[in-house]
């Protein structure tokens, strides 16, 4: 199925669903794509994760209901709120009023309408990649787990970490390893290594873990441009235009890799225009 036509399949389950149990294994279910690639292509597309749209689309139609004049705690439990507490808490971080003060229509409120997938003409650009097989092979790391929602933000603060650490000495960044070998199916969150190659003649320091890297057909795409940039464009491109053009391959394994070239080659680091970095796919044929 191709991206498009996925989300908006899955929106539109959303929508019909959106006082039930959502989640992102059942959502993904409904668009044949597993989860971990469902959440990486959704966010990367329409600029929230699965969490976000789901609250983010409740708070608005809980709003519209307490300014007709619905009970605020039927409302909290309709839209899937253990208390009322929590409900007004989730309320005032998004319409910036309490759910009381929405009911009698003394305030504005905000709206968040489902989103729409227009078909646009796009594509028509070269996007380099190559096909690659290589071995299995083991990197050294500092590892912590992610949720999906917050991801985007909380993998930044840990390289940022990471670079002011005394973990850099041992480790200084070539890889960014996502790891999820469930691909999504039942969970909400995922391992990520800042890592290296591993040589095996030295010890492992306090605090890093080693993981294998298994044998893959890896699609590479190589980068170059500032960070972060420059690797969220070309992500972007991976889900909104390779993929709906892959014909003979498909996604193979929750494993993603990010390639770092080491800053130290360019006069401004990271932030040259001519950084280099790589995006690493597992993929299988079809």
């Amino acid at each position: 199925m191709e991206w498009a036509k996925a989300i908006s399949t899955a929106i539109g389950y959303i929508e019909e669903n959106i006082t039930e149990d959502l989640t992102a294994e059942n959502i993904a279910r409904q668009v044949n794509i597993s989860p971990f690639y469902f959440q990486r292509g959704f966010g990367m597309l329409c600029g929230f994760t699965i969490t976000e749209y789901i609250r983010n689309r409740r708070l608005a139609l809980a709003a519209e209901e307490l300014s007709g004049g619905a009970a605020v705690i039927d409302t909290a439990v309709k839209y899937g709120y253990d208390s009322p507490d929590s409900f007004a808490k989730a309320f005032y971080r998004f319409h910036g009023v309490t759910p009381s003060m929405a009911r009698k229509n003394l305030t504005m409120l905000k709206t968040f309408a489902p989103l729409k997938i227009k078909l646009s003409l796009e594509g028509g650009y070269t996007m380099d990649y190559r096909i690659v097989k290589k071995e299995s092979f083991t990197v050294l790391g500092v590892a912590k787990k992610f949720t999906y929602e917050s991801a985007t933000v909380e993998i930044s603060k840990f390289w940022a970490e990471h670079a002011i650490n005394v973990g850099n000495k041992f480790v200084h960044g070539m890889f960014g390893v996502n790891f999820d070998e469930k691909m999504g199916s039942g969970n909400d969150s995922f391992e990520y290594l800042i890592a290296d190659v591993y040589n095996p003649a030295m010890d492992i320091p306090d605090g890093f873990t080693t993981r294998i890297i298994p044998a893959y057909t890896w699609a590479i795409f190589p980068i170059k441009g500032a960070m972060p940039d420059a690797m969220r464009d070309v992500n972007k491109k991976i889900f909104s235009e390779w993929l709906p053009a892959l014909r003979d391959y498909e996604f193979a394994a929750g494993c993603c890799i990010e390639m770092y070239d080491s800053p130290d080659k360019y006069s401004k680091g990271v932030s040259d225009d001519n950084y280099y970095t790589e995006i690493w796919i597992p993929v299988k044929k079809k």
